[in-house]
């Protein structure tokens, strides 16, 4: 329709003139695609028979009823500019243009003289576009995946430009309007946008982009931390990162397999629950199992025991050593040796020996073994023969 009524005003013009057919509007651009919010600049240059004096330019647009003066439309109202020269240039700025504003643009020049007046036909037609992004949802780690940055029209030799979460995009490859990613990994997944350079504040809305990936980062912690004592109770847990998120784990000690489930409690723990601990996490796309974890658990003295030696029949006059042998965690350094009967220890360390034995030496003799979480005595009965 606005071509229509920009050709009807041309020629009725044109057969009106009285000082000839030199009237002439040409625009450099026939068709312009904008991004909307952006700047339209519409331009290009006239000429209009000797003897005539332009009084006024203005560009106008085809609003249904009539074309119309765009700086005294309320609609753009502060958007739009007007530009002469003497070289008879002429140019339109509009400013923040909508989708709305996808019309049919002429510039229109009038004389002192009524009847010569002039619409340059067939005028500018604008048209508005936003940058969307097209790209799939979801991709599997490992494989490619192209961003398109889509336009509804072409705009005239963009640049492009990527962001992810809000960041330019320099390590990736970057062809015309397309985003490759080469072999996606985890790091992959985030929010991207695109814009085109000159106007890079107008960004296209955010595509969210997720990958699919194998359980990674795969730890275990230990509840309660620090020292773990006999008798107490610890629980550990399994974290991982993956997509779609773990839900199968799977607990190991050494190779072999205790328990399932995110968490592994040992209620009670023993010394035989020493040793490494490790957790497999398993989604849809892989599994993969955490470094080990060691449990050590203290306990105070066990099987403590006592040898003699030399083994055998004890005479008067040999000599004999006592050894204490026990299990602790950490292990017993403090050993003190006592006779029956008596208050206070005979001797103190690993080893007791008794050097030149008496008849008065027999009796039962007991070593406490003891480390930082308690003591165990054991015994052992010597009994020495006269020589006659």
């Amino acid at each position: 329709m606005g071509s229509r009524l920009c050709n009807q005003l041309f020629h009725a013009s044109y057969v009106s003139g009285a000082f000839g057919a030199e009237w002439s509007v040409k625009y450099n651009q026939q068709e312009i695609c904008a991004l909307k919010g952006s700047t339209v600049f519409m331009n290009g240059t006239f000429t209009h028979p000797e003897g005539l004096t332009v009084n006024e330019t203005f560009w106008g647009k085809h609003t249904g009823v009539a074309l119309t003066d765009l700086s005294k439309d309320p609609v753009y109202s502060g958007r739009v500019e007007f530009f002469t020269d003497d070289q008879k240039h002429f140019s339109l700025k509009l400013s923040d243009v909508v989708k709305k504003d996808e019309h049919q643009f002429c510039f229109r020049i009038k004389t002192y003289v009524e009847k010569e007046r002039w619409w340059g036909e067939p005028g500018v037609q604008l048209r508005v576009t936003e940058l969307h992004v097209e790209a799939p949802e979801e991709v599997t780690e490992g494989e490619t995946a192209d961003l398109t940055c889509k336009t509804t029209c072409s705009l005239t030799d963009p640049t492009f430009i990527w962001y992810k979460n809000g960041r330019p995009l320099t390590t990736k490859t970057i062809k015309n309007n397309q985003l490759h990613l080469q072999t996606v990994s985890s790091e992959d997944a985030g929010s991207y946008s695109c814009a085109v350079g000159g106007s890079q504040h107008l960004h296209s809305t955010a595509h969210s982009l997720r990958v699919r990936y194998p359980p990674k980062r795969v730890s275990v912690s230990i509840s309660p931390s620090g020292e773990i004592v006999e008798g107490s109770s610890v629980t550990l847990t399994c974290r991982s990162d993956g997509n779609p998120p773990v839900k199968i784990f799977s607990w190991f000690k050494g190779s072999t397999s205790v328990g399932e489930g995110k968490t592994y409690s040992i209620p009670n723990i023993r010394s035989e629950d020493s040793g490494e601990y490790t957790c497999q996490s398993q989604n849809d796309h892989g599994e993969r199992r955490s470094t080990a974890v060691q449990i050590n658990v203290l306990y105070p003295p066990k099987r403590v025991s006592v040898s003699i030696s030399p083994s055998g029949e004890i005479v008067e006059g040999s000599s004999v050593t006592l050894t204490c042998s026990s299990d602790g965690n950490p292990p017993v350094k403090n050993y003190t040796w006592y006779k029956e009967g008596g208050t206070s220890p005979v001797g103190s360390g690993h080893s007791y020996s008794i050097i030149n034995i008496t008849a008065d030496h027999t009796g039962l003799y007991y070593c406490e073994a003891q480390n930082d979480h308690g003591a165990l005595n054991g015994t052992v009965m010597v009994t020495v023969k006269s020589r006659w």
